[in-house]
C-alpha cells in the first residue's frame, strides 16, 4: 500500500492567499505521526512527462504553461500566479496520481495525498487546477493497455466540470460527481452521473445520496479501476462549501464508496482533491481520516 506526496514542491503564495498549500505537508506528518502508513511506503512521485500530459491538454496550453505565457486572467482563473514550482508541482501531482493507479491496481488501493485537481480543463485551468491529474492518469493507465474501462467517483463539493468535459464523449469513463448545486464552477458540465446538493445538506441526507450514486456509478461504469477524490469540502467548517457535514459524516462516506469499490472488486486510487477550513488541521485531519480508514479496508 503506497501513497505518493508532493508537498516538497509547494506554490510561493501570498501568506493571506485562501488556498491551504500547508494541508499537504501537515497531512504527511499527521500520516507518520499516528502511524497510518509506513514511512517507507510514503514516495515522492515521478513527474508527469510531456507525452502523459499531452494525451489529455492541448500542445498550446501546456507550451504557454511552461514558459509563464499565461496571460494575466489566465492566471486569475486559476487562482494563483504563474511560477516555474507551479509547472514543477503540477507535474508532480500529476505523477502523484499515475503512480497511484498503478499501485492501486497492483495492490488493490493507493493514495496520492494532493490531487484531485477537477476544474482543469483540456485548454485552460481553473480552480486552484493547473492540469487534470486524473484523466492524465486514466490516459495513461488507458496507453499502457493496464485497463480499459475507469469509473472516477467526485466527492469533492465542486462538480468536477474539467473532467466531465474531457471525457463527456468517451463512454470508458464513467464520470460521477455529488456537489453543491449552487457553489462553483456556477455553469456546470455534464458528468456521467451527477448529484447535486443543496446548501447546508446535512449527514443523512448526504450519506443516502452518496450511496445510491456510488452504487449506480459502479453499476453502469462497468471498470477494471476507480478514481476516488475525496474532497474535505463538504465539511461543515468549510468557507467555501456551504455543506453542513460532520467529520464523523465523512468518514461515514469514505466507508461507504470504499466498501463499495471493494465489494465489486475494483482497485482505488485515492486523491485528496479540496478542502478550505478556516483551521487549516482541520483539512489534513479529514484527509489523514480518508487514509486510516482505507488501510484498514483494504
Amino acid at each position: 500500500m503506497f501513497a505518493f506526496y508532493s508537498d516538497t514542491f509547494v506554490l510561493p503564495l501570498p501568506p493571506d492567499h485562501r488556498f491551504p498549500m500547508r494541508k499537504y505537508s501537515l497531512l504527511r506528518e499527521k500520516i507518520l505521526a499516528q502511524g497510518i502508513l509506513p514511512a517507507d511506503t510514503l514516495c515522492i512521485p515521478e513527474a508527469a512527462s510531456e507525452v502523459q500530459i499531452l494525451r489529455v491538454h492541448t500542445q498550446d496550453y501546456w507550451r504557454r504553461l511552461q514558459v509563464g505565457a499565461l496571460t494575466a486572467q489566465e492566471q486569475r482563473r486559476i487562482g494563483f500566479p504563474w511560477s516555474p514550482q507551479m509547472v514543477e508541482r503540477t507535474r508532480r501531482s500529476s505523477g502523484g496520481t499515475i503512480a497511484a493507479c498503478g499501485a492501486a491496481l497492483d495492490q488493490g488501493i493507493a493514495f496520492n495525498l494532493a490531487g484531485g485537481t477537477h476544474h482543469a480543463h483540456n485548454e485552460f485551468g481553473a480552480g486552484f487546477c493547473v492540469t487534470n491529474d486524473s484523466a492524465i492518469a486514466v490516459r495513461a493507465m488507458q496507453a499502457e493497455r493496464r485497463v480499459q474501462r475507469v469509473v472516477i467517483i467526485d466527492c469533492d463539493v465542486h462538480q468536477g466540470d474539467g473532467t466531465a468535459r474531457i471525457f463527456a464523449d468517451d463512454a470508458s469513463v464513467f464520470t460521477f460527481s455529488i456537489h453543491g448545486e449552487k457553489n462553483f464552477p456556477f455553469h456546470k458540465a455534464r458528468s456521467s452521473l451527477d448529484i447535486e446538493l443543496r446548501d447546508q445538506t446535512g449527514d443523512d441526507e448526504y450519506l443516502a445520496l452518496v450511496e445510491e450514486g456510488v452504487n449506480r456509478a459502479i453499476a453502469q461504469a462497468g471498470a477494471d479501476l476507480a478514481i476516488y477524490l475525496a474532497g474535505a469540502d463538504p465539511y461543515a467548517g468549510d468557507r467555501l462549501g456551504r455543506m453542513a457535514i460532520s467529520m464523523d459524516g465523512l468518514a461515514r462516506r469514505d466507508r461507504i464508496v470504499l466498501e463499495a469499490c471493494r465489494t465489486a472488486g475494483l482497485p482505488v486510487a485515492v486523491t485528496m482533491a479540496g478542502g478550505y477550513a478556516r483551521d487549516v488541521d482541520d483539512i489534513a485531519t479529514i484527509h489523514a481520516q480518508t487514509v486510516r480508514i482505507a488501510a484498514s479496508m483494504f
